[in-house]
């Protein structure tokens, strides 16, 4: 059996471990983020301490095995349906929440390694977590070209003045369109434009030429 300080450090650690990781989600307002780690963590940290020592007082009776790494494995497949509620489709080739889905996946991996004791794996893997969420972004973002991207989104009443501003922009040899979406309701139309290779002047420009016509609504635009 494992002593109650012993259980107090494995479960302290996991809370710990899975804040580390969920700091990160909550930062960039994610639904799951700082609980909602610490909350996965700590219950495989618990899980795999149930599966290795839950079931000492049965050991030695006649026809019981105990395999603790088929409760551990169970945890590695349940985490997929919390990962699964975090991956937003938002359109055709447009999907968010991957990464959250793969930090809780990881998160629960760490909670075991925590309740199995291996605590220098769950640090070791929490650090390299952390590297990976933090660290490596503004790298993915220097480096690779669907970070590269401006977005702008015009609101406008009339939906044939709303084609009159899509070709606008479509003939426009200069600008670099590589996305196109539109969307219209009963009150208002709107079009979202995804460019290449905008700097600040040409942005401003662009957003200067659509805020002087009087029948777009708003602009919005994003880097």
């Amino acid at each position: 059996m494992i002593d109650w300080k012993e259980t107090i450090i494995r479960l302290v650690l996991a809370a710990l471990f899975g804040a580390a990781v969920g700091i990160e989600r909550e930062h960039k307002d994610w639904a799951a983020g700082l609980r909602t780690h610490m909350m996965v963590c700590v219950g495989a940290s618990l899980i795999m301490m149930v599966s290795a020592f839950g079931f000492s007082d049965i050991l030695g009776t006649k026809n019981v095995e105990l395999d603790p790494s088929r409760v551990a494995a169970q945890v590695v497949s349940g985490i997929g349906f919390i990962g699964a509620g975090t991956i937003l489709f938002l359109k055709q080739g447009v999907i968010r929440g991957l990464t959250t889905a793969a930090g809780l996946w990881t998160v629960a991996a760490i909670g075991l390694a925590t309740g199995g004791g291996m605590y220098f794996a769950a640090s070791v893997t929490t650090g390299i977590a952390l590297i990976i969420l933090w660290g490596l972004k503004p790298i993915e973002q220097r480096f690779f070209d669907r970070f590269k991207q401006t977005s702008i989104k015009v609101v406008i009443y009339d939906s044939a003045k709303l084609m009159e501003v899509v070709n606008k922009i479509f003939h426009n040899s200069q600008l670099e369109i590589s996305d196109c979406s539109l969307n219209k309701t009963a009150s208002e139309c709107s079009v979202s434009f995804k460019f290449r290779g905008l700097d600040s002047l040409e942005v401003t420009g662009i957003i200067n030429e659509l805020q002087a016509d009087p029948n777009i609504k708003e602009v919005v635009w994003s880097n």
